[in-house]
């Protein structure tokens, strides 16, 4: 779009000591593009952020980073809003849904969830790299995204394999964005998109099939059916 060119180029000329535009120009790997940009920097700390998102919380930075630096703590997400301000990702659940799903989807922000969970941080299997923030050491350790997953779980498995190596992933709910989700990338409603979506799912099971099918962070005697935490019947 022309107006995100021209805000770039805004920022560039602002600040051109604190601010770098990278140009990728290859066919759209969401997985290689954040890869690239995090070799680009020697920060301590990585955030991905998806240019779908608005900020509506304050010191969310600040939130992030504090969780992020913990020894014990690997990627770090937060509550996504739909623009009604019901949730559209307070974690990742995996096993349900065919393999994975959101947490508490389509709840009020406002609402406590299973156990008050959507209001406490809590730690998932997973989280949303649509704001995502993790220790660069801790990312570098696992060799960052996997490339060979350009659009869909790329996040799950980044999460999966930085809980592999000792680092859990966690949910902050005071850290508040909208995200219109999918809304520059498209769903996946074409032929060639569902074929690499379907792709991407078999990829995901086969390398990690105990998380696909059985979650330790979600109770089994609750739905697969269903991001709403009701009784398996």
């Amino acid at each position: 779009e022309s107006a995100t060119a021209e805000l770039l180029q805004h920022w560039r000329r602002r600040e051109p000591e604190r601010f770098r535009v990278l140009d990728a120009d290859i066919p759209f790997n969401y997985s290689r593009i954040n890869n690239l940009a995090a070799e680009q920097t020697h920060a301590d700390f990585l955030l991905f952020l998806n240019n779908d998102t608005v900020v509506i919380s304050d010191d969310w930075i600040e939130g992030l980073l504090e969780a992020a630096a913990r020894p014990d703590i690997g990627a770090v997400g937060a509550m996504l809003l739909y623009p009604d301000e019901t949730v559209q990702h307070a974690g990742i659940l995996l096993g349900i849904l065919g393999l994975g799903g959101h947490a508490h989807r389509f709840l009020s922000a406002q609402a406590p969830g299973y156990c008050g969970a959507l209001q406490a941080p809590t730690n998932y299997s997973a989280v949303t790299a649509a704001c995502m923030m993790v220790e660069r050491a801790k990312f570098a350790s696992v060799n960052g995204f996997d490339e060979a997953l350009s659009v869909a779980f790329n996040d799950v498995d980044l999460c999966l394999r930085l809980y592999e190596a000792g680092f859990r992933s966690l949910y902050l709910p005071y850290v508040r964005l909208f995200h219109f989700e999918s809304k520059t990338r498209g769903g996946d409603d074409t032929p060639a998109k569902i074929r690499r979506a379907m792709e991407e799912i078999a990829y995901v099971r086969l390398r990690w099939p105990t998380f696909a099918g059985n979650d330790p962070f979600y109770n089994p005697n609750l739905t697969v059916d269903a991001e709403v935490f009701s009784l398996r019947i």
